[in-house]
């Protein structure tokens, strides 16, 4: 500690015990956290309070919900890894009733193949029990007891006799949670999962498949057992989310199902339900572009009402399930730049094949309303050879940019001062969704040229 606080360490790497009252540092620079999930809201609360220039950095399979969602309106950066190591295979990922016949197939299938299991039983009290039944289950194997109640020394040479294959089955609680790479254990067990949280079943699974070989996790529920709606949800989406890099979906499923709770102190609840998550996002947001020393965008109440003639929507041929269908959608509502449109178009190709005209006429409209909003717009309406784009009464725009801009531009599109103040573009020689992207190009160019 006295090496610490006088500077004559550059690096120190411990546990939670650093963020303790008595630790001193002379001058703290960078904090780097592995296994983000693992520290509470008062560590959290401690680590931003320590020093208020430090820079910290975070990692974990599966963020917690309150900082991923941070993260996600702006008030951290958010990094993703989604490149996976060479030779890995996702694990094979089963949700079951529990049944003494399936589990000695899977630890015996292991044996076989000369692996190892991991058997997650989270009881201290009655893990004996377990372990008796098991070496009934399956008198074959070598199976070992480990758990945080065990002395030191014990529990150091269960884990290194494991390691080294003097164990087949490893009957142990969540300390093998994170942190521990056994190669030749693939196959996990886990008991009563509906007693575990998403980012918990997660990481317990990532303790599996740690080599070229294929490995298998069950998770299994006591036979008959009503589950809450909440453990049915998790274990939907332990077992919907196997392939490589889905931890962040994970996160965003345990953000669904937990809530992001208060982001400004250590409450898990503020006045969120008061005000709505909409308006509580826009006053986050709003904050944030404060803090950053940024304006917000004008006209961003203005929310633009879209009147158009044509075809736009997903045919469930083309984009198929409805769980995929309304992602898309939000994906498309979401358009605000050309950047955004030309990834989404070039997405939907990719993974669905070229676009019928209903999609390219919905990702347009879209990106017109985006561009309607930035200038104020309220209401768009298309007749035959025409759409007229209606100002908001409140609309923050500056006009002698709006006449500077319009000066010799394309000659289809007019202006009307006379209120409501309108932008009118005119082509009597094209259909409907021809002249609906025409005017969403029209309007690009106008915007690039008002710098909006």
């Amino acid at each position: 500690m006295r090496r610490l606080k006088d500077g004559e360490l550059d690096v120190i790497v411990g546990t939670h015990r650093l963020l303790a009252k008595d630790v001193k540092f002379k001058d703290l620079g960078l904090l780097i956290v592995d296994e983000e999930q693992r520290f509470g809201v008062g560590h959290k609360e401690t680590i931003k309070n320590m020093k208020k220039t430090i820079d910290v950095l975070t990692m974990s399979a599966t963020p917690i919900p309150r900082t991923l969602h941070m993260s996600m309106v702006g008030i951290r950066d958010m990094s993703l890894l989604e490149t996976p190591p060479q030779a890995r295979y996702p694990v094979q990922t089963y949700v079951l009733e529990y049944q003494d016949s399936v589990i000695r197939d899977a630890i015996l299938r292991e044996l076989g193949r000369g692996g190892q299991v991991f058997f997650l039983y989270n009881r201290v009290g009655s893990i004996d029990l377990c372990y008796r039944q098991l070496q009934k289950l399956v008198p074959e194997a070598r199976i070992a007891i480990a758990h945080g109640q065990m002395r030191e020394n014990a529990l150091e040479d269960v884990m290194l006799d494991f390691s080294q294959q003097k164990f087949d089955v490893l009957l142990c609680t969540t300390i093998i949670e994170s942190g521990l790479d056994i190669p030749m254990a693939n196959t996990l067990i886990v008991y009563d999962a509906d007693h575990f949280g998403l980012s918990q079943l997660y990481q317990t699974r990532g303790r599996v498949g740690r080599s070229n070989r294929l490995a298998y996790a069950y998770f299994t529920v006591r036979p008959g057992k009503v589950l809450s709606e909440t453990a049915q949800k998790r274990l939907d989406a332990i077992r919907e989310f196997t392939e490589f890099g889905s931890g962040f979906r994970i996160a965003m499923r345990d953000l669904e199902l937990r809530g992001a709770g208060n982001l400004l102190g250590p409450q898990q609840s503020g006045h969120l339900a008061s005000i709505g998550y909409d308006l509580y996002c826009k006053l986050l947001e709003e904050a944030v572009l404060e803090a950053q020393g940024k304006a917000p965008e004008p006209n961003r109440e203005i929310e633009t009402r879209m009147d158009v003639h044509v075809n736009a929507y997903l045919p469930s041929d083309y984009v198929t399930g409805d769980k995929q269908r309304l992602e898309v959608y939000k994906r498309i509502a979401s358009i605000t730049t050309s950047e955004q449109r030309d990834d989404i178009e070039d997405e939907l190709i990719d993974r669905f094949g070229d676009e019928p005209q209903c999609v390219a006429n919905l990702v347009a409209v879209a990106y017109l309303k985006a561009l309607c909003t930035k200038m104020g717009i309220e209401r768009v309406s298309q007749t035959e050879g025409r759409i007229d784009m209606r100002f908001a009464a409140n609309a923050q725009l500056d006009g002698e940019k709006l006449f500077k801009a319009l000066l010799k531009f394309d000659p289809r599109v007019t202006l009307s001062v006379t209120p409501p103040v309108m932008l009118t573009v005119r082509d009597a020689k094209l259909g409907r969704e021809d002249l609906l992207l025409t005017t969403a190009e029209i309007m690009q160019r106008l915007v690039d040229r008002m710098n909006l």
